[in-house]
């Protein structure tokens, strides 16, 4: 992927108008996509990250790419911001002190593997990011969750309590999607 400084730059533009548009319209900003560069253009799924002072604030985000990456971070910026359940919603005078980040995820592929085993062998930590279905319930983490879980088998484990599955149950038929991201956040983009 390698996105430009400038592209990185517009993107997290997009997802700061998109949170103050919904502070002022109630709704995400629909960004003008004529003038775009071709690859915020190009439909890609994102992840935005809000932290204030160091501490999580709000993350939402698609694995599917169904929209351009511009409108798909205005609408995951804005999400993160007004519809993460596990905040309240930004008020205005947090403007100042959020801090976006910004995943742009490659398409996802299924990993074959045999057993649990095998899997771990084709883990790469630091670098994958892992989705995994079992019936209706998924669980995603992407890889900057290897940060606080850099041990192989506590990710998986989290990851299955994430799904809400039994844990270290890898007996059942269960799928496992690997993905790769170019995160870039404020502080790293002038």
């Amino acid at each position: 992927m390698s996105y430009t400084d400038h592209e990185k730059g517009l993107a997290l533009e997009i997802a700061r108008a998109s949170i103050r548009n919904g502070l002022e319209k109630g709704r995400p900003l629909e960004p003008d996509e004529d003038g775009l560069p071709e690859r915020l253009r190009q439909q890609r799924a994102s992840f935005v990250t809000l932290h204030k002072q160091g501490r999580l604030r709000g993350c939402i985000g698609t694995i599917d790419a169904c929209l351009p990456l511009a409108r798909d971070v205005a609408l995951r910026a804005w999400s993160a911001a007004f519809q993460d359940s596990r905040f309240p919603p930004v008020e205005a005078d947090e403007m100042d002190h959020l801090e976006l980040s910004i995943s742009v995820l490659t398409e996802p592929r299924p990993l074959a593997f045999k057993d649990y085993e095998d899997l771990l062998e084709q883990v790469v930590p630091g670098e994958d990011g892992l989705i995994l279905e079992e019936g209706g319930n998924r669980g995603v983490f992407l890889p900057s969750v290897w940060e606080f879980l850099p041990d192989k088998r506590d990710f998986l484990r989290h990851l299955e309590m994430k799904a809400r599955l039994p844990v270290d149950a890898w007996h059942r038929p269960r799928r496992v999607y690997r993905f790769r991201t170019e995160y870039f956040s404020e502080k790293d983009v002038g």
